[in-house]
């Protein structure tokens, strides 16, 4: 990511297919130059090589990227007593705000950056909220952000 470049490359293909090719005519590089980026992008898991036909295309892989940006998360420990929530575990990390919302609370901020977070525990999704999964011993938990990105649209119709 080190690389105006490669930054160019992915924004290119995120959500088409392209050739080598024409990713070089789009951004005005050399066809070498590109081959570069895309290998190292590829190593990095952040590019996939399609079949089609006897070449090739490229794409961005959103799991990639997303691995990439999970690099970036602050990572804090904190020490509870066993049977601590999460949620009281949390209220002890500055720069969380947690609110009351229709007899539940959630996190609705982080450092300032207001939205509704999720949690996994050891990287699954526990089958309580926050407020009642109790820690009994020494586990890893991330807060997850939504972000409204639409990936399917329903229009949901009723008949009779």
């Amino acid at each position: 990511m080190a690389s105006a470049t490669r930054r160019r490359i992915l924004r290119t293909l995120l959500g088409r297919r392209m050739h080598i090719s024409g990713i070089a005519r789009e951004l005005g590089v050399s066809k070498p130059v590109v081959a570069r980026h895309v290998r190292i992008l590829e190593e990095a898991g952040l590019l996939e090589r399609h079949p089609f036909g006897k070449t090739h295309v490229l794409t961005a892989t959103l799991a990639g990227l997303y691995s990439a940006l999970d690099e970036l998360a602050e990572s804090q420990e904190v020490a509870v007593r066993r049977g601590t929530t999460v949620l009281e575990a949390l209220r002890r990390v500055s720069g969380i705000r947690v609110e009351r919302k229709g007899g539940r609370e959630y996190v609705v901020s982080i450092d300032g950056e207001e939205g509704y977070y999720l949690y996994t525990v050891d990287g699954s999704f526990p089958d309580v909220g926050m407020e009642k999964f109790r820690v009994e011993e020494e586990v890893t938990v991330e807060l997850k952000k939504l972000v409204p990105i639409r990936r399917k649209l329903l229009r949901i119709r009723v008949t009779g």
